[in-house]
């Protein structure tokens, strides 16, 4: 895979923290720019916002049209099956993206994964297999694709995860995000579970909460 396109945007200069977000199936990276001042983070936090842009892919489940997609997806059950190789291979891409940060100077431990939906499942496989410590895990609307056979990252093993669902999601039901939680916390996870009364979107009490949770990660990296 080429390497990726991205929107960054910074708090302020000279930051010190980084947060990855990756869109869902059909967007872009300019999805997620308009939550930034949303968030509410205080001023003396500065952090850099990577929004990437997925590459363009037939995907099945939509005809065969083309359109970004981290992966496809081959079958919409509820158990779906998507291209486990492609998701791989976009997790590889974003890891890209890590290390440029790293290379920047900022720290691993104040980088951030975040994902809606299709970026999600991405954010999981990365996150989890990732070699050096990282400051979180945003799960939004999405499910944990590579469950089954992901190499998980000691490194990693007390990385804090926020999962957010909507409990009226059609795209992706909240079954699958509870399913993600139960199966992190049998194995020791730090994880927080949140639901909101939407559908597969966010909502700005779920943006508020995402800012205080990203507040309190990032000051505890810097502890």
């Amino acid at each position: 895979m080429q390497d990726l396109q991205y929107i960054q945007i910074e708090t302020a200069p000279s930051p010190t923290a980084a947060v990855i977000w990756l869109h869902g199936l059909g967007a872009n990276g300019h999805d997620f720019e308009p939550v930034i001042p949303e968030l509410k983070l205080p001023s003396d936090l500065v952090v850099r916002f990577i929004f990437p842009h997925a590459p363009e892919m037939p995907v099945t489940i939509n005809g065969g049209y083309v359109m970004p997609a981290w992966y496809d997806i081959l079958e919409m059950n509820i158990d779906r099956k998507v291209d486990a190789v492609q998701l791989r291979a976009s997790a590889d891409a974003v890891e890209k993206l890590v290390e440029q940060q790293i290379e920047q100077g900022i720290d691993s431990q104040n980088i951030i994964l975040a994902g809606f939906s299709q970026g999600g499942a991405v954010a999981y496989e990365l996150a989890l297999r990732y070699g050096k410590p990282l400051g979180g895990l945003l799960a939004l609307s999405t499910y944990f694709a590579t469950a089954d056979d992901i190499e998980f990252s000691e490194a990693n093993k007390s990385l804090p995860i926020q999962i957010m669902h909507g409990t009226r999601d059609p795209v992706v039901p909240e079954v699958l995000g509870q399913k993600a939680n139960q199966l992190l916390r049998g194995k020791d996870y730090d994880v927080d579970y949140k639901t909101y009364p939407i559908e597969h979107n966010v909502s700005l009490p779920e943006i508020l909460d995402i800012g205080v949770w990203l507040t309190k990660s990032l000051r505890h990296c810097e502890e």
